[in-house]
């Protein structure tokens, strides 16, 4: 993985040295990461300024949440006065002659910015802007390995769930397990707060599991994914609790699941992120539901749970291929709940067998 590494921070050299800067400075974690194998917290990458080096406010711990250092990566511990490793590495980059030095501004404060430019008044510091995310939006094969074994994980966890007693459990309770199981079956940890809705919170995007108790007759929706290696998928699944579900349900749920297909379906590269947005949302909207769709069907995945591109009505751009996103439809009615479906896809042209489904668990409205 060295060389893996070794080549992003030499593409990232090369566009620093296009923009007429002699060198980058890193700061966000993911973007760390992703150039270094591992970010310990509160380091930073200097890339470009003489060799390249991560600056560490305390040494790495080795913990496998941060990562997987690149070998050939110099290293600087600061002592434990030493300050912002930020504004120590553009000291270094200073005291190395460059003149220039590329920062990821949407991720410092004012604050550190200040203090960056005051440590080194004679180098210029200029917006990287989200060059770095842009570069991480196609995802080679390791990357999709890992985000496969991810979505392995969290299928295994959510398949044992629905094989134990729901009925008078909490939400918040659920949520707890079903973090636990991810562990159990070798995630880093929950890719993001879990979500278990039920009864007339099912269906709700975002919703923070609560002490409601899991009765007869509730939809039940879930909402989580596995943290391997870094990467992270997303699953959604809505069941029906401990009976066979009310016509209202099923009607519902087939109209989530048909606008979940189609735009499943639109999953290629060239497709523009709106239309695989509108061809979701044009079911959902011909069926009275307009009001009360999510602003947004997906997103992209990887090192973080919501990376770009977004699949949303004002999105601009077209998918390539090796591109993993999500496809998350989903209808919520106040005071009665609702359905979302939710799974992680990788986008592969038509040769290639079309969008590779990475979430398995069934789609099947089950009576659990």
């Amino acid at each position: 993985m060295s060389e893996v590494y070794a080549v992003r921070r030499a593409r990232l050299r090369d566009r620093c040295a296009a923009s007429g800067t002699a060198a980058a400075l890193v700061s966000r974690p993911a973007n760390v990461r992703y150039l270094a194998g591992g970010s310990p917290p509160g380091a930073v990458l200097l890339v470009g300024a003489g060799d390249d080096v991560l600056v560490c406010p305390r040494p790495p711990t080795g913990d496998p949440a941060e990562g997987r250092l690149d070998e050939q990566l110099r290293q600087v511990v600061l002592p434990p006065s030493g300050g912002d490793p930020a504004v120590a590495a553009v000291d270094f980059a200073a005291k190395a002659g460059a003149d220039a030095l590329a920062v990821e501004e949407h991720h410092l404060t004012v604050t550190r910015h200040r203090a960056m430019s005051s440590v080194a008044p004679r180098t210029r510091l200029s917006d990287l802007g989200h060059a770095i995310e842009q570069e991480r939006i196609v995802k080679d094969e390791d990357e999709i390995t890992c985000l496969r074994i991810a979505a392995e994980i969290t299928d295994q966890a959510l398949g044992e769930l629905l094989e134990s007693i729901l009925v008078g459990r909490t939400e918040r309770h659920l949520a707890l397990e079903l973090e636990r199981r991810l562990v159990d079956h070798g995630a880093d940890g929950p890719a993001f707060p879990t979500s278990v809705a039920t009864g007339p919170n099912a269906g709700r995007g975002g919703h923070r599991p609560s002490d409601r108790r899991v009765e007869e007759g509730d939809f039940l929706s879930v909402c989580l994914g596995a943290n391997y290696r870094g990467y992270r998928c997303e699953i959604g699944r809505t069941f029906v609790i401990g009976t066979a579900p009310a016509d209202w349900q099923i009607e519902l749920y087939d109209l989530v699941f048909a606008a979940q297909r189609a735009a499943r379906q639109t999953l290629a590269p060239g497709a523009a992120y709106r239309d695989v947005d509108r061809a979701a949302r044009q079911i959902l909207d011909a069926a009275g539901y307009s009001d009360a769709v999510a602003p947004f069907l997906g997103h992209g995945v990887g090192l973080e749970i919501e990376e770009d591109p977004q699949l949303a009505p004002s999105a601009m751009g077209k998918l390539d291929a090796c591109v993993p996103v999500t496809v998350e439809p989903g209808v919520h009615l106040p005071g009665r709940g609702g359905v979302r479906i939710d799974d992680t896809l990788v986008v592969r042209q038509e040769a290639d067998g079309g969008p590779e489904l990475l979430t398995i668990t069934t789609k099947e409205l089950l009576a659990l």
